[in-house]
C-alpha cells in the first residue's frame, strides 16, 4: 500500500453540543465509505461540551452510520502534513435520515421553505473570537498593532479558507482585548453552514501552529465583551434572482422578507436555546453589549435581534443583490446546523402564516417597561439558559418542527451540562466555556 493509499479521512459532524466529533477510515475506502459511512453510536448524542454524557433514550442499544458528503470534503494542514475532513450526516442503516442530526435537521428547515415559498437561503455566518491567554494591548480597539500582531496566522488562515467552500471575505481586529473577527463570502443553502463548521476548525488548527489559541466562547471575562456570532440572509429563487428586496418597501423588504422575520421574532424566545445554548451565552445577550436582548428589527441597529444591513450601491440591481438582514442573537456553542434551522423553520413558519414583524426601532428598549414593550409587540428574551429552555419545552411550534424526540434530548443534554457548573461563579463557568470551545 502506497503512502497515500494509508492516509486517512476523518467524517465529522457538528453535534447538539456544537462540537466536531467523528471517525476516520482510510482514504482508499472513500468510494465504499461514501455510500454506506462509518458506524455511528445512537447515545453519542448525549455527549456534552464538558465530556459527560446525559440521560440517553438510546442506552447502548442501535447502530448508526455517518455518512461523508463529497461536496463537503476538504484538506486541512500543512502540505505534507494534511488531513482529508468530510462533513456528513447521521443515518439509519437504511439510509433515512438521523431524527437527531442536526445537519439532516438544517436540509429539512432549508426544504420546507423551497417547497413553500420557492426560495432557496443565501447566507453567511460571521465569527467573532477571542485569543486565550495573550498579551492585551492597551487602546487597539479595531487597531493596527492588534492586526500586525495577527499577520501571519491570519494570512495563514485565510489562504487555507481558500481552498475550501468557505471563502473569505474580510478579517479585522475587534474592539475587544485580544478578539477578532473574520467573515466569509455567502453560500446558498446548507453550504453555509458548513462553511461555519469549517471556519470554527481551521481556526483551531492554523492558529495552533503559530502556538496561539483561539476561543469562539460567548463571553471569556463576565464583565468584558462577548463573541457573537450573526447570520446573515438574503433570498433568490432558483434562477439565483434576488427575492429580498422590494424598492417600495419604506426598509426595502419585499414580503418574503418581511413574513421570515417576521416568523423568527415571533420565535425567538422558543429557539434561543438552539441559538445560544450554554448558560454564559445570557451574559453576553443584555443591552448595551451590542448583542440582542429583545426581539426587535433594527434598521441599520447593532443592538437588535435581527437587524437591516446597509447596502453599498446606488443601481437597483446590485441594491437587491446586496440587500441582506442579520440575525444578532446566535453564539458558537451552538451547532450552526441547529442554529440554521431554527431560524429557516421559524422563518417559514412567518411565511406561512404571513406574520408582520413589528416596525423598526432605532432606540433604547431597554428604557421601556413591560407594559410599553408588549404594547409595541416586543419581549425581553430569556435571560438564563433555564428560561430559554423552559419556553423551548412548552413551544408547540418547535416541537412541531423538531419533533418530540429530538426536543426532549435537547432538553436532557443541556440539563446534564448544567450539572457541571453547579456551585461555580460565573468567572469560573467563563474560564471552563473558553477551554471547551
Amino acid at each position: 500500500m502506497s503512502s497515500g493509499e494509508s492516509k486517512l479521512v476523518f467524517v465529522a459532524t457538528s453535534d447538539i453540543a456544537g462540537l466536531v466529533r467523528g471517525k476516520s477510515f482510510p482514504v482508499s475506502e472513500w468510494n465504499k465509505r461514501s455510500v454506506r459511512g462509518v458506524g455511528w453510536t445512537p447515545t453519542n448524542v448525549q455527549i456534552t461540551c464538558f465530556d459527560t454524557i446525559a440521560e440517553s433514550p438510546f442506552g447502548s442499544l442501535g447502530d448508526l452510520a455517518l455518512v461523508p458528503d463529497a461536496q463537503a470534503r476538504f484538506q486541512m494542514g500543512d502540505p505534507g502534513k494534511t488531513l482529508d475532513v468530510a462533513l456528513g450526516d447521521i443515518q439509519s442503516l437504511e439510509g433515512e435520515p438521523w431524527d437527531f442530526c442536526t445537519r439532516s435537521h438544517a436540509k429539512r428547515a432549508l426544504s420546507a421553505l423551497h417547497e413553500l415559498s420557492g426560495a432557496t437561503v443565501l447566507s453567511a455566518f460571521e465569527h467573532e473570537f477571542q485569543l486565550k491567554d495573550a498579551p492585551v494591548r492597551a487602546g487597539d480597539s479595531f487597531g493596527l498593532k492588534g492586526f500586525r500582531d495577527a499577520q501571519a496566522w491570519a494570512e495563514a488562515l485565510i489562504a487555507e479558507l481558500e481552498r475550501t467552500s468557505c471563502k473569505p471575505d474580510t478579517f479585522m481586529k475587534e474592539y475587544g482585548p485580544s478578539q477578532y473577527e473574520i467573515t466569509n463570502k455567502p453560500a446558498i443553502g446548507i453550504t453555509s453552514a458548513d462553511n461555519a463548521v469549517i471556519l470554527r476548525i481551521l481556526t483551531d488548527d492554523v492558529l495552533r501552529r503559530f502556538g496561539v489559541n483561539s476561543s469562539f466562547s460567548p463571553i471569556l471575562d463576565p464583565d468584558s465583551v462577548g463573541n457573537g456570532v450573526h447570520i446573515h440572509f438574503s433570498f433568490v429563487d432558483d434562477q439565483t434572482n434576488p427575492l429580498t428586496h422590494d424598492a417600495a418597501d419604506p426598509h426595502g423588504m419585499s414580503g418574503l422578507t418581511r413574513h421570515f422575520i417576521g416568523g423568527i421574532l415571533k420565535y425567538l424566545d422558543q429557539i434561543m436555546a438552539l441559538l445560544a445554548p450554554s448558560e454564559i451565552s445570557y451574559l453576553r445577550l443584555t443591552p448595551h453589549r451590542w448583542s440582542a436582548a429583545f426581539n426587535n428589527l433594527g434598521y441599520r441597529d447593532r443592538e437588535a435581534s435581527v437587524r437591516i444591513c446597509p447596502v453599498s450601491s446606488q443601481d437597483s440591481e446590485a441594491i437587491a443583490r446586496q440587500y441582506n438582514f442579520e440575525v444578532r442573537a446566535v453564539d458558537a456553542t451552538a451547532s450552526p446546523y441547529l442554529a440554521y434551522a431554527a431560524l429557516v423553520f421559524a422563518g417559514t413558519q412567518g411565511i406561512r402564516d404571513a406574520v408582520e414583524p413589528p416596525s423598526p426601532t432605532e432606540e433604547d428598549l431597554s428604557l421601556l417597561g413591560p407594559e410599553d414593550l408588549a404594547e409595541r409587540g416586543f419581549q425581553r428574551l430569556p435571560q438564563s439558559l433555564g428560561d430559554a429552555l423552559q419556553a423551548m419545552d412548552k413551544s408547540e411550534a418547535v416541537r412541531s418542527w423538531f419533533g418530540d424526540a429530538f426536543v426532549n434530548v435537547y432538553l436532557d443534554h443541556k440539563k446534564q451540562e448544567m450539572t457541571k457548573l453547579e456551585g461555580l461563579d460565573w468567572q469560573e463557568k467563563c474560564n471552563l466555556y473558553k477551554e471547551v470551545y
